[in-house]
């Protein structure tokens, strides 16, 4: 099985990586099923691949999922999902979050962990190499420089292609580039969650770190169909149903943001969602934006994002500017 190097949709360059990624990529964190701390409630397995499957139809070319999503149930998904396809997407992941008890995240940068995470992520997987792996979280703050090392080990062994980091502030990125070059760094952004913009995203596009960024719809509170009504639906292991953003005072405010969305979307015939997630690519730090998907038809409505042109009035619209 050969890795996707072609696709239907304009792709860019990741950083410096020559790894050519569209836009929009297919997030596999909410396909990792309920059950854990940050769960996103029950999933069928069956749709989580029948909506990979179509994304790759469509011409998307990488999935980003991690070890924890599930403690390896959303990168066992995601290996079915590839089962039988002549060319895979890139395949990114993550490591550092391990289960505990509860299943509750505990945190690990110990290099015997990492390289221990690694062998079981291509195991589930069902691949030769990883195309990115990034460490999830900089936690514990004092053995992220252990935890980058084993990176570089796993780079140097070809176990892995390229690497990166998730969640890191600047002063950290500084502090590993002593190591080697940082290669990509996903932080959270979008509308509800701007806090990259301030430092991190400045930073990365000066160091011509590649960006791909999580949560560009804001774990779905911008796509239009997230009411009251729904969220207090939520299934009890939904971490979203007990997050500040998905209820009030933030709540008011971000369906306020969503009826601007509605706004802009009518005038392109498109979703608040893909025009949330074409918001975050506006910003010229940004190569892409990760979108979880649950099921296939999800898919199609959302990757108008990847060939949306804002214009200046749509974003003074959305930013409550017009």
């Amino acid at each position: 099985m050969s890795t996707v190097h072609t696709t239907s949709l304009a792709t860019t360059e990741l950083g410096t990586t020559g790894l050519e990624i569209t836009r929009v990529g297919f997030g596999a964190w909410a396909i990792g099923g309920g059950g854990w701390e940050f769960g996103w409630g029950p999933q069928q397995d069956d749709d989580s691949v029948a909506a990979i499957r179509r994304a790759l139809e469509l011409g998307v070319n990488w999935i980003d999922t991690a070890a924890a999503y599930g403690f390896g149930h959303s990168e066992q998904v995601v290996g079915r999902a590839l089962e039988g396809l002549d060319e895979r997407p890139y395949v990114f992941t993550k490591a550092s979050l391990l289960e505990g008890p509860n299943r509750h995240v505990v945190h690990s940068l110990k290099r015997e962990s990492i390289l221990r995470e690694a062998e079981t992520s291509l195991e589930r997987l069902g691949i030769d190499a990883i195309d990115l792996y990034q460490i999830h979280w900089p936690i514990p703050a004092d053995d992220i420089e252990e935890g980058w090392s084993a990176l570089v080990e796993l780079k140097d062994q070809g176990l892995v292609r390229h690497i990166g980091v998730s969640n890191f502030s600047v002063e950290q990125l500084r502090r590993i580039q002593q190591i080697a070059p940082v290669e990509t760094l996903q932080p959270q952004y979008s509308l509800v969650e701007r806090k990259a913009e301030h430092d991190v995203l400045p930073f990365a596009e000066r160091e011509r770190i590649g960006v791909i960024v999580y949560s560009p719809m804001g774990s779905g509170l911008l796509t239009g169909r997230m009411r009251r009504d729904r969220i207090e639906a939520l299934p009890d292991d939904d971490w979203r149903k007990h997050d500040p953003r998905f209820n009030e005072p933030e709540l008011s405010q971000h369906l306020a943001l969503v009826e601007r969305l509605q706004a802009v979307a009518d005038r392109h015939g498109t979703t608040p969602g893909a025009i949330a997630v074409a918001w975050t690519l506006t910003n010229p730090a940004v190569d892409g934006a990760i979108v979880g998907f649950r099921r296939p038809a999800q898919v199609d409505p959302i990757l108008d994002a990847a060939t949306l042109e804002l214009g200046d009035d749509d974003i003074a619209m959305i930013e409550g500017r017009a």
